[in-house]
């Protein structure tokens, strides 16, 4: 070789360690800078076709004003009738916030309840206060808490607003700190080693850095969307990504290593040559699973696609050129204390592996009867798993002010008071769409909105907005049903072209939007990762058989998520969007260990026959991957550090099933099936005679 060609092996890496080192300098920030462009206004993220969506944007020439209503709700401190008295108070106390900061216009009068236990006003306040909401509600509630006698709460949409963004204050520093924490970790107790886990995850985090950069940029100039859900997710999919990656080409490099004494270019070269293909095609399942969300008519789904991809983009970025050039500059060192050495027994060094490939081999039949059944046996239970949607008294895992609000308001008032179903028709069959709201059961009202200072409805060209408020309260199933029965009564009613909107109508849009989004893109995603498997493993047979086995997975996954919900968690009802999100991570990543397994099955049975590649790859591979779904599943469960129920149950069934795959359905049931079908598995490619 000559020496110009030794020095750009030599210069080389470093030239790739100064570009990320710049990269996660310039770029790191931007981790912490994403929430700036993030937003958590549900009325974003509604299913763009849907007649709530579209009563919204009717509603909009109703506005006088924009504002985002804060609700107060006074009751009695001896649990006992408010005195008039303590309402001309409340009154006053509302009335002195008019020109209060973020207060628009005047706030209402306060009203007592039908029993006369409790009164509610509502004061109008800015949407765009942001960081000065939190002061706005303090001033309230300072405010309206003077009043003797009573105790208040403050609830509806601006609450919540504020609840939410308590919530999501830790995606920026406390969910970053426990996953890279959780991760170090991990990577230190099961590989012993000082510098391999610093460097994997300081690549880890150069590629969120890099993520988080072009999602801002995107973000900023409105063509994706992101609220904190989505800013979460991508923080654990891309570290949990990344350090799977990383995993993966670090144990080729060692094991390179110790077959090539030592030399480092060699073994960096075979070391990419064999794992380049593997992880470009792990993440292709991966990133195209996620941008088959993009048919979803469910905006908030719709934005996490393009997203996640951006993310699992940059995580195979940063593995396949930062992780090389750092290892290929320290060599073995970057092993130590347990440095590779020379050797021709590779199975050695997995004792465990080789008993469990021992196990398979022998008993293949057993083994994958025993998995299968108890993988059916969780999987009976997915039935049962409700994904109508989460309660309002449960979205926050943690007491919320808001939440309480609205208990006090569902004891003394109608169950939608505060949240009234939104209906726009024509101005002329004004009185008939009135009349046939109120003949709905489950209504217990039907007020036209009026014009600011008149009792006359207020009409904006040729239509009118009456509010309907449910006699349930406006997250319960009943109400639900409700506006289902309002809707076929109204649209009945001629020349009305009723539109029914409002906080319930969503919720029921969001439920039926997301039923079809799975109908949809579930067999999409199956239909990508299919033809992924097909190129990667020159098989038909094998491709189908491992579908099938991470599809039951995610099944018994689903069936155990039911029961611990239920019974340890204590959830009613689950997110509508949970099953297909579930399904989008469980799915493709649970075929990333698959095609870790069996590309290395494959690459050892063209050398040494099926039966015998099969035993060899799964030793090889079993505690690399195994580690690797340890950390992948400890990542993932760190978003259960953010208050959500969504986020915590997403964080259970990546984790629980991520588990269950690393070990059960990836080193028992696919091996065992594998072994017992034999070198037919290939079929119909050329292996398939290689016994």
């Amino acid at each position: 070789m000559s020496t110009a060609a030794r020095w750009v092996r030599r210069l080389l890496p470093l030239l790739v360690l100064v570009v990320w080192l710049a990269v996660g300098g310039g770029l790191g920030p931007y981790a912490g800078k994403l929430g700036e462009v993030a937003t958590n206004d549900q009325a974003a993220f509604l299913p763009r076709s849907a007649e709530s969506t579209r009563a919204l944007q009717a509603q909009e020439a109703f506005r006088q004003e924009e504002t985002l209503p804060l609700l107060v709700v006074w009751t009695a401190r001896d649990g006992g009738r408010v005195d008039p008295a303590a309402q001309a108070a409340a009154t006053r106390a509302l009335a002195s916030l008019k020109g209060a900061e973020g207060v628009v216009g005047a706030p209402s009068p306060a009203f007592p309840s039908e029993d006369g236990k409790a009164l509610r006003g509502v004061v109008p306040l800015r949407p765009d206060l942001g960081d000065a909401l939190p002061s706005a509600l303090a001033a309230t509630d300072a405010a309206v808490s003077a009043v003797p006698g009573t105790e208040a709460w403050l609830g509806g949409p601006a609450a919540t607003q504020a609840d939410l963004r308590d919530a999501f204050a830790g995606i920026d520093g406390l969910l970053l700190v426990v996953a890279l924490v959780t991760v170090l970790v991990i990577l230190l107790l099961v590989y012993r080693s000082v510098l391999l886990p610093l460097l994997i995850i300081i690549g880890a985090v150069f590629a969120l850095g890099l993520a988080c950069a072009i999602v801002y940029v995107l973000a900023d100039h409105d063509l994706v969307r992101v609220d904190g859900q989505v800013q979460g997710i991508l923080s654990i999919l891309v570290i949990g990504a990344a350090t799977d990656y990383a995993l993966l080409l670090a144990a080729r490099y060692r094991e390179e290593l110790g077959a090539r004494d030592g030399a480092r270019v060699p073994a960096m070269r075979a070391a990419l040559k064999q794992s380049f293909g593997p992880i470009v095609a792990s993440a292709a399942t991966v990133a195209l699973g996620l941008l088959a969300l993009l048919l979803s008519d469910l905006t908030n789904n719709r934005a996490l696609g393009p997203v996640g991809a951006i993310g699992i983009g940059c995580a195979v970025l940063s593995t396949l050129t930062f992780l090389p050039a750092a290892l290929v500059l320290l060599g073995r060192a970057a092993y130590w204390p347990a440095r590779p050495k020379a050797t021709t027994d590779a199975e050695a060094a997995h004792p465990v592996w080789r008993r469990v490939a021992a196990l398979v081999d022998r008993a293949p039949r057993r083994v994958w009867a025993a998995s299968l059944a108890g993988l059916l046996a969780c999987a009976a239970f997915s039935v049962t798993l409700d994904s109508k949607g989460v309660p309002l008294d449960e979205i926050f895992v943690n007491d919320a002010p808001s939440v309480t609000a609205q208990a006090r308001l569902s004891e003394h008032f109608p169950g939608g008071a505060g949240n009234p179903a939104v209906v726009i028709a024509d101005a002329d069959a004004a009185q008939q769409v009135r009349t046939a709201a109120e003949a709905v059961h489950g209504v217990a009202s039907a007020t036209p909105y009026a014009a600011p200072g008149t009792p006359a409805p207020l009409v904006v060209d040729g239509r009118v907005r009456i509010d309907v408020t449910l006699a349930d309260a406006a997250d319960s199933d009943a109400a639900k049903e409700t506006v289902a029965d309002l809707r076929t009564a109204l649209h009945a009613v001629p020349g009305a072209d009723a539109l029914v909107g409002g906080t319930t109508a969503q919720q029921y849009d969001t439920q039926v939007t997301a039923a079809r989004d799975r109908g949809l893109i579930v067999p999409v995603v199956l239909a990508i990762i299919l033809v992924i498997l097909v190129g990667l493993l020159r098989s038909l047979l094998l491709p189908v058989l491992l579908v099938a086995t991470v599809a039951l997975n995610l099944l018994a996954t689903l069936g155990v998520s039911a029961l611990v919900f239920e019974h340890v968690f204590g959830f009613t009802g689950t997110d509508s969007a949970v099953p297909l999100y579930g399904f989008v991570f469980l799915v493709a990543l649970g075929v990333d260990y698959n095609i870790f397994l069996m590309s290395r099955v494959r690459e050892e049975t063209e050398l040494h026959g099926t039966r015998e590649g099969l035993r060899r790859g799964l030793v090889a591979t079993g505690g690399v991957i195994t580690s690797a779904g340890v950390v992948l599943a400890a990542t993932f469960a760190a978003l259960g550090v953010i208050p959500l129920a969504f986020l915590v149950q997403i964080a259970f069934i990546v984790a629980f099933g991520v588990l269950l795959d690393t070990l059960v359905v990836r080193s028992l049931l696919v091996p065992a099936l594998v072994r017992d079908i034999g070198p037919a598995v290939w079929w119909p490619g050329a292996l398939r005679h290689r016994p």
